[in-house]
């Protein structure tokens, strides 16, 4: 396939609006919460479901401490209970002792806080009698979205997983995607439609791993529904949870893997992984929570490494974040923002400089964190930037943030400082695309010099920023 075409893919609007979320959560709550199971089987009683402190607002208030700016609720899970108002079954939470729309609560706290939300709609459901009959299933299924499309606002992100089993009928399920992505387009057309969705790709595993060269220019059969639903998680398995990406899952884009494709798609990867062993609250694990270093990895290899981090903060038996969920998130933020609070560039006296530039393209560009980017002159494959700062600072983190309104270019390049005994090589990394986080050995240093040894065509850069650890 010519360079040319590879450069022709470029994302949606949507997805342009969903990557720039970069860090979200994942809420996971609901009948297995109240039972302490993974997996539930649709026989739970109603009854069951009995949050007695239930604070939506106390969720908002803990995502936020750690910079998280939107959030997806598990609607409903493989067991059918549902935490919103349908009409469609008395399996929810409307039939409990706790009967509160918990997706209502949770939009009207979002906006309050200032995040995003979105839902998750579990296709497999355990308790639906229909489930097996294929279109009346089918039919309900899409009644039910329609219902969250409609009720809770503007959606950032639908999200659905490829879990898929035999129903109490005994029958398996064929889904209706292509009919239920349609109404999610029509009813909710700004919603990236995630996981097995045509928007946005599961990076593949559940244990936090990326790949160190991400790709969202990939060849359009990796979008496939069943293929997606095939490699996900098919039982309640912790080994599961743990595994990383294999050998032949680490490379997606390259030019040699997209060799002989005849067609490409924009499809940038999400990484969900959770906060504590499983995905639902178990008293048992509130000591076992990841650390703080685990979790800021995390984040800068996924938010930093051209993919979104998708965070589950599972809500306990009284209907709140932990005490200790709570304590770690606000550790996470304070590292975060200790971080990447202060851009170095931003300050007076910072300049940008490149061997060559496009006419209105300069390379000033990159030090405001606007639309504005540079690009070299031509078709030149390879180019140099320079940034002087106005005095030695100390240095640990360099960002790099190409235009990917013009597609991801960079294939490969090199970061170094100026020290007194000359230029030392402090970074080097392959993709960028939406931003790429490079961490290196703290340098004290007054330039700046980022080297683009192969992109596709010519290279773009919309954003450098420096940082150090407080």
């Amino acid at each position: 396939m010519d360079v040319r075409d590879l450069v022709r893919v470029r994302p949606s609007e949507r997805q342009i609006a969903w990557q720039r979320l970069e860090f979200t959560a994942f809420l996971h709550f609901g009948m297995n919460t109240f039972t302490n199971r993974e997996w539930g089987d649709g026989q739970e009683d109603p009854a069951r479901y009995n949050p007695a402190r239930l604070d939506t607002d106390q969720w908002c208030e803990a995502m936020a401490s750690a910079g998280i700016r939107a959030c997806v609720l598990t609607a409903k899970h493989h067991d059918g209970f549902c935490l919103f108002d349908t009409a469609y079954t008395t399996h929810s939470v409307m039939s409990s002792p706790k009967p509160v729309d918990v997706a209502a609560s949770l939009a009207a706290s979002c906006e309050k806080y200032g995040l995003k939300l979105g839902l998750y709609l579990s296709p497999w459901d355990r308790h639906e009698k229909t489930y097996g009959s294929g279109k009346e299933y089918n039919d309900f299924f899409a009644g039910q979205l329609e219902e969250i499309c409609t009720k809770y606002g503007k959606l950032y992100s639908l999200w659905f997983d490829g879990a898929c089993g035999e129903g109490p009928n005994g029958k398996k399920q064929f889904y209706d995607w292509d009919t239920w992505y349609s109404l999610i387009r029509r009813l909710q057309p700004d919603a990236v439609i995630a996981s097995v969705g045509p928007d946005v790709r599961w990076v593949g595993n559940e244990a936090g791993d990326t790949r160190p060269s991400e790709w969202s220019v990939v060849p359009s059969h990796l979008k496939d529904a069943h293929k997606i639903a095939a490699n996900s998680q098919q039982s309640d398995d912790a080994e599961f949870r743990q595994k990383k990406l294999g050998p032949r899952d680490r490379d997606l884009g390259s030019r040699e893997i997209l060799e002989g494709e005849t067609e490409l798609i924009w499809y940038p990867a999400e990484v969900d992984v959770s906060i504590r062993p499983g995905w639902f609250y178990h008293a048992e694990e509130d000591g076992k929570l990841k650390p703080l270093e685990t979790l800021l990895r995390f984040y800068e290899t996924s938010t930093g490494g051209n993919t979104n981090l998708l965070l589950n903060i599972p809500p306990d038996t009284e209907g709140r974040i932990h005490g200790a969920d709570c304590e770690r998130l606000a550790e996470l933020g304070t590292a975060i923002r200790g971080i990447y609070g202060k851009n170095l560039l931003a300050e007076p006296g910072v300049t940008a400089g490149a061997e060559t530039e496009e006419s209105g393209f300069p390379a000033a560009a990159i030090l405001t964190d606007d639309d504005a980017y540079w690009r070299p002159a031509g078709e030149t494959e390879s180019a140099a930037l320079e940034v002087r700062l106005p005095r030695r600072t100390r240095i640990s983190r360099l960002v790099l943030q190409e235009q990917i309104r013009e597609s991801q270019r960079i294939e490969a390049f090199s970061v170094y400082a100026g020290t007194q005994t000359g230029w030392e090589k402090t970074g080097e990394g392959t993709t960028v695309g939406y931003k790429k986080i490079c961490r290196f050995t703290p340098v004290e240093t007054d330039k700046l010099r980022i080297v683009i040894e192969k992109s596709r065509l010519y290279p773009t850069l919309r954003f450098v920023g420096a940082y150090r650890e407080p």
